[in-house]
């Protein structure tokens, strides 16, 4: 087992002036799944091929428990690595394509045997799959071959790149389920890189969120969705997004829409601190109900009704800003009681109300 540091790590690639990974500060406990997820070009894979020793670090170190790997080769770091397109080798058997690394160690034959049968129980993997070539398995059944290949390597470190990326909608829901719970039976270090922010609250113990090589935020799944440290964060967690708009302050709050959201005078004070007269304020639409005209709120005409069965999501444009353009909001509602496409409902934050600053975007608490 290992903890494994980032310690100030940056990249930067030849020719560009701005780091792919920018001062990573990171420590990941022993056998903790943290996830690093992010937009397209965030430095999450970047960072995970950092560790792997697949990319040279500019500044800064990494560190596998009190080692410094930083110029150590990839093959000298005990780390595994599953990666996006399975890189099995098309010519050997399940069973070969397991033992590969194995054999390139000169690890004994009955070793060898014993590993990779121990690793296809944990897969659910039968002895007749092990014979396959990779041409003859599925998309799921190659992935798991991936996975049994890093598992009976017995590393200090799992590293997966997007590992369910190639798979279906319905598979890939099973398949983290499956891997989260394989490794919490082995108890290795993991980090796991993906785009998919409900694949990243599923499935880590904790979740790091990247932009532009920066870390903005690392914490459990349910902080960050409770107590986002920025407005990114706030919007990129979370599914469908935040309501997150910037609006007017006034003496008693925000102005979104003709509807005052009531802030504390801490927040207000934060907001104009620079001297400014804005404020950006998010609702999840979870944390919105519709109410009648009567009872106040903020106008929305509605666009789209999205009917999912066990929830409805009503999407709608609104005026928020006196002189702007209207602008998009979605709500979550119960199924059956939705408004008609073209009609005006009144919303209102019945839940948490996030504020941010205007210009930083951090939370003002």
């Amino acid at each position: 087992m290992a903890t494994v540091t980032y310690a100030k790590a940056s990249r930067i690639y030849p020719g560009n002036n701005r780091p792919a990974v920018n001062q990573l500060d990171l420590q990941i406990a022993d056998g903790e799944f943290l996830v690093l997820v992010g937009p397209s070009g965030c430095g999450k894979s970047t960072s995970l091929r950092m560790l792997a020793g697949l990319e040279e670090i500019d500044e800064g170190a990494i560190y596998i428990n009190d080692q410094d790997v930083t110029n150590v080769p990839p093959k000298n770091r005990d780390i595994a690595m599953v990666f996006q397109n399975y890189a099995l080798y098309p010519h050997m058997t399940v069973y070969e394509n397991m033992a590969f690394a194995l054999k390139l160690r000169r690890t004994p034959k009955p070793e060898i045997d014993r590993r990779v049968k121990e690793a296809a129980r944990l897969l659910d993997m039968d002895e007749a799959l092990l014979s396959r070539k990779p041409k003859a398995l599925s998309g799921g059944q190659r992935q798991r071959v991936a996975m049994g290949r890093a598992i009976v390597r017995e590393p200090q470190v799992f590293l997966m790149d997007e590992p369910l990326s190639n798979l279906d909608a319905k598979l890939r829901v099973q398949t983290r389920a499956q891997i989260a719970a394989l490794q919490k039976r082995l108890q290795v270090t993991t980090v796991y890189v993906t785009h998919d922010q409900v694949e990243a609250m599923t499935m880590g113990d904790r979740v790091a969120v990247l932009l532009d090589g920066v870390l903005q935020q690392v914490d459990s799944p349910r902080n960050l969705y409770d107590t986002p440290a920025n407005a990114f964060v706030a919007g990129f967690i979370g599914s469908p997004a935040m309501n997150i708009r910037t609006v007017r302050l006034t003496e008693g709050g925000a102005d979104v829409g003709g509807y005052t959201v009531p802030l504390t005078r801490e927040q207000v004070a934060g907001a104009r601190a620079d001297g400014a007269s804005t404020v950006t304020i998010g609702f999840r639409p979870e944390h919105t109900d519709i109410v009648s005209a009567g009872e106040g709120g903020i106008p929305m005409v509605v666009e789209l009704v999205e009917e999912l069965g066990s929830d409805a999501f009503v999407h709608g444009h609104a005026a928020l800003t006196a002189g702007a353009d209207r602008e998009s909001l979605v709500v979550r509602t119960r199924p059956g009681t939705t408004p008609r496409i073209g009609e005006t409902v009144y919303l209102r934050p019945s839940g948490t109300v996030h504020v941010f600053h205007a210009t930083s975007g951090n939370r003002l608490s």
